[in-house]
């Protein structure tokens, strides 16, 4: 679908989206669970995120409520969103893949795990 590599910071806003249509607090949780701590959007962030993922057609808004006087959107992918990151899934487990094989078959341990 597309030449260019996607950044893990939409990688992972995508993934988030890909279970279920969420608003930006939801995301932004999500994204720490996934990354397992490791990224931590911001608010500001994630909606300049939101919006170039909208503008590209990869997400939509869902919904929106007011909710404590404030405006929550909620977000989902389109099918193209749901293209982008299929494909960009099935390149990283072909990098996986790739790695695992130059390194002899070794099974791989996650970091911080003891031999």
């Amino acid at each position: 679908m597309t030449d260019r590599q996607v950044q893990e910071p939409t990688r992972l806003v995508l993934t988030a989206l890909a279970d279920a249509p969420r608003h930006g607090y939801a995301i932004i949780q999500e994204v720490l669970a996934i990354s397992e701590g490791r990224t931590r959007l911001r608010t500001g962030t994630l909606y300049t995120a939101l919006d170039r993922l909208l503008q590209q057609g990869l997400v939509r808004v869902e919904g929106e409520e007011v909710v404590g006087g404030r405006l929550r959107r909620t977000f989902a992918l389109t099918e193209q969103g749901k293209d982008l990151l299929t494909e960009e899934t099935r390149r990283l487990r072909l990098a996986v893949l790739e790695a695992e094989r130059r390194l002899g078959g070794a099974r791989l341990r996650p970091s911080g795990a003891s031999a």
